[in-house]
Formats: C-alpha cells, sequence, structure tokens
C-alpha cells in the first residue's frame, strides 16, 4: 500500500483539506515554520500545527529542528509520483461482480437451501450456476445423480434441470435406455 514510503489512502485523506493543501503550496516554494505558515494562512499555529501532523503522518511532509524552530519541507520525490503510481498498490476488495453475486445466493439460499426462485433471469442464473457449482466433477452424470443432487437444494428438482437445460448450462443425451447429462463449462 505503499509507494516510496507513501500511504496513498493516507495521502489523499491528507490531502482532501483546503488549509492542507494551501500549506502544501507554501512548502512547495520551500521549507518553512508553523508561524510564518500561520501568519500566510490567516490561521492560528495550533491548527497549522496539527494539519503539519497530517501531512506528516501521510508521509508528504517531513521536519527537522534548528535552534528554536521545527522547519518543514516537503519529501523529496513525493509529489513526483503519478497518480497510477499511488493508487497501483491499494488493495482491491472483491469485484462488484462477485460481491453482487454472493448477495444474490445468500438472499435466494440462506442456510444453503433455495427458498424460492428468483424471478429476474440473471439471478435466476446465478443461483443455477451456483447449485451446479456444488456437482462434484464428472464427464457425465446419470438423471437419477442429478436430481439427487438438486433435491439437496429444492424439491422441484424437474424444474430446475430444465431452467439448467434452458440456460445451456448442461445437455442431455438420449440412448442407452438412461438420459446422460453433461455440464458445459
Amino acid at each position: 500500500m505503499a509507494v516510496n514510503g507513501i500511504n496513498a489512502l493516507a495521502l489523499f485523506k491528507a490531502l482532501g483539506d483546503e488549509s492542507r493543501l494551501r500549506i502544501v503550496q507554501i512548502l512547495i516554494q520551500g521549507e518553512s515554520y508553523v508561524e510564518l505558515i500561520a501568519s500566510r494562512l490567516g490561521l492560528t499555529s495550533a491548527t497549522v500545527s496539527h494539519h503539519l501532523k497530517k501531512l506528516e503522518e501521510a508521509g508528504l511532509v517531513e521536519c527537522h529542528r534548528t535552534q528554536f524552530y521545527m522547519i518543514y519541507s516537503l519529501k523529496s520525490g513525493v509529489l513526483g509520483n503519478t497518480l497510477e503510481e499511488l493508487i497501483a498498490e491499494i488493495p482491491q476488495d472483491v469485484d462488484d461482480d462477485t460481491k453482487y453475486r454472493n448477495s444474490v445466493i445468500e438472499n435466494f439460499m440462506p442456510y444453503g437451501v433455495l427458498k424460492q426462485l428468483p424471478a429476474q433471469q440473471k439471478k435466476r442464473e446465478i443461483i443455477l450456476r451456483h447449485i451446479l457449482s456444488k456437482l462434484p466433477k464428472k464427464d457425465s452424470y446419470t438423471e437419477k445423480e442429478i436430481n439427487e443432487h438438486i433435491k439437496q437444494f429444492h424439491d422441484d428438482y424437474c424444474f430446475l434441470r430444465r431452467e439448467m437445460i434452458a440456460f445451456g448450462m448442461m445437455t442431455r443425451e438420449h440412448g442407452t435406455g438412461e438420459e446422460i447429462y453433461h455440464l458445459k463449462e
């Protein structure tokens, strides 16, 4: 989460204040001390000290002591980072599509059992794919195997099986006296 020692989230939060941006403008021109910055901005020394502390915590500002003053300056190279460099290390949450699928499954299948098949086609497909994802992986399945698997989630296994075929999630092969089902990837 840090580029050249800079925490991007802390940096953006620190720069999300107009007074802090004005302080950065002053420090771009050169190093300064609290009282001088306060007089230039019309703020109290305590307020400027607070803002400088936030900027320092964000990794944007550094300070050193002279005889009587703490002198503040911008850390070298910080403002040279591109936005892309700064945000590249921010961790990504689960993508929106995965969040959406998980919420649909959670809403329609509390406790792992389908309480109601969604009316919306997209949600219905999510639920059907979820049910099939729990099926042990094999090349083919008998109708009985498919039915037993679907029954774990809902009593109307015939309807759900037909829906899975209609959505193209599996195919039915007629032949040797018993129907064989194949899952499609």
